[in-house]
């Protein structure tokens, strides 16, 4: 069984920053491409960062040059570097990941709450 566990979600003010983690965990052979979306109230999920397994990112137009997507291999985790927080960037995050633990397949964390507020 595979689990993905968020961590780091909080509250913080207009302009901070936030480290937000996601570690998968169980039986990994390998895990391709991971991803961050996030959900804010009365809205859809949206996709907010990817990586793919040979470090090549995407981003969401509303997050680029404020948000950092990267991962470590070694430890199967997946971090999102979130700074100049907007109030906007309030939402449930969660990481996505596609693993391989004989075969593929996506499994999702359970979220993580970030709150923008002064």
């Amino acid at each position: 069984q595979v689990q993905l566990v968020e961590s780091g979600g909080g509250l913080v003010q207009p302009g901070g920053s936030l480290r937000l983690s996601c570690a998968a965990s169980g039986s990994i052979f390998s895990i391709n491409t991971m991803e961050w979306y996030r959900q804010a109230p009365g809205k859809e999920r949206e996709l907010v960062a990817r990586i793919n397994s040979g470090g090549s990112t995407e981003y969401a137009d509303s997050v680029k040059g404020r948000f950092t997507i990267s991962r470590d291999n070694a430890k199967n985790t997946l971090y999102l570097q979130m700074n100049s927080l907007k109030p906007e960037d309030t939402a449930v995050y969660y990481c996505n990941g596609l693993v391989n633990s004989g075969t593929y397949r996506w499994y999702w964390g359970q979220g993580t709450q970030v709150t923008v507020s002064s």
